[in-house]
């Protein structure tokens, strides 16, 4: 939302150019008769578009619907209200999603108006609807980064990935619904299928000839597709240290499983589950729609991270500015 106020429409990277050459010649068809969702030339699913993937429903489950999966009719009604109404004129909204809810008034905001699905959570597995908890080793991880993030920033490197510009927290991989800039525009070749989020504007390039995986850690990590049905799956390993996961600390150890599946021209189902038997104690995986953007007539556009990021300035600033406050005083104190 903010990038699109903000930063006018620029060229996709270069990276992207060779997709776009093999999406002209690859092109796609309406949907035979029977079929609900768009096909390409040579019958795969047509995953092409723009998509939104804003969502009113928490990531877990809240504690007070316990083993409730689903909302009646009723409820999910009631649910929709308390959350969107209960967003006032400074942002401090009840969605458990906001979790940057204090950064900046209710303008900036895009978290949808709807519930686009009644479950309770978005995580479907475990049956709780909750991540499962950290392992022992990975809850000093977690502590470790809690810790440095309350530091005084010596320099950038001392910052997380997201203020830094690296991923966006909202883009993972794998992608979260959180305050704005929820959208996604997905190109697909034969051969190729590209992911590339308007937040930090960082495209993903996943090979779907076959080939293995590298064993180079990558900040995005390394991606290989297949099909399985009309469902596209990516298979992603080999991250670097820190991931766009919940700011938690990745190990050699983390596998991500995506599933894209589209089920009508409007929808499309995003499906992910974590694996990694050193930071959680069992797989989790999360599910939602995402809605095609064409029909609000709304387009992606770049997000400027580094341009605009005033607030690694501010901060390393402030930090300085305190450092010199401290050794000033300790100067003047009586020795």
């Amino acid at each position: 939302m903010i990038s699109r106020l903000l930063t006018p429409p620029k060229v996709l990277p270069g990276v992207l150019a060779v997709v776009y050459l093999g999406i002209a010649v690859y092109g796609s068809q309406a949907p035979p008769a029977g079929r609900t969702a768009p096909r390409t030339v040579d019958g795969r699913p047509d995953l092409q578009g723009e998509w939104n993937y804003s969502a009113v429903t928490p990531l877990e489950r809240p504690s007070e619907l316990k083993d409730k999966q689903i909302l009646t009719d009723e409820e999910a009604s009631d649910f929709e209200r308390r959350i969107v109404g209960g967003r006032d004129p400074d942002g401090r909204s009840q969605n458990p999603q906001a979790d940057v809810s204090t950064a900046y008034n209710a303008f900036w905001y895009e978290q949808g108006m709807k519930l686009t699905t009644k479950r309770t959570s978005l995580i479907v597995d475990p049956p709780d609807g909750r991540i499962p908890p950290l392992t022992p080793e990975a809850k000093k991880r977690a502590d470790a980064v809690s810790a440095l993030s309350r530091r005084r920033p010596a320099g950038p490197e001392d910052m997380g990935v997201v203020p830094r510009c690296i991923l966006g927290f909202n883009a993972g991989p794998p992608m979260l619904p959180r305050a704005y800039n929820n959208n996604v525009q997905l190109l697909q070749t034969r051969d190729y299928f590209a992911i590339l989020n308007e937040m930090v504007h960082t495209p993903r390039i996943v090979p779907l000839d076959g080939r293995p995986h590298v064993s180079i850690p990558q900040w995005v990590g390394d991606s290989r597709g297949s099909w399985k049905g009309d469902t596209l799956i990516v298979d992603t390993t080999y991250f670097r240290g820190e991931s766009g996961l919940r700011d938690l600390v990745a190990t050699p150890n983390l596998r991500l499983v995506e599933r894209f599946r589209r089920v009508s021209a409007d929808t499309l189902i995003y499906q992910f589950t974590v694996e990694d038997p050193t930071t959680y104690t069992r797989p989790w995986t999360v599910e939602f729609p995402m809605t095609n953007m064409a029909k609000s007539h709304e387009h992606l556009y770049e997000y400027a991270c580094h341009e605009g990021n005033r607030a690694m300035v501010n901060i390393l600033t402030a930090a300085r500015g305190e450092e010199k406050a401290n050794k000033d005083a300790a100067t003047k104190r009586p020795q």
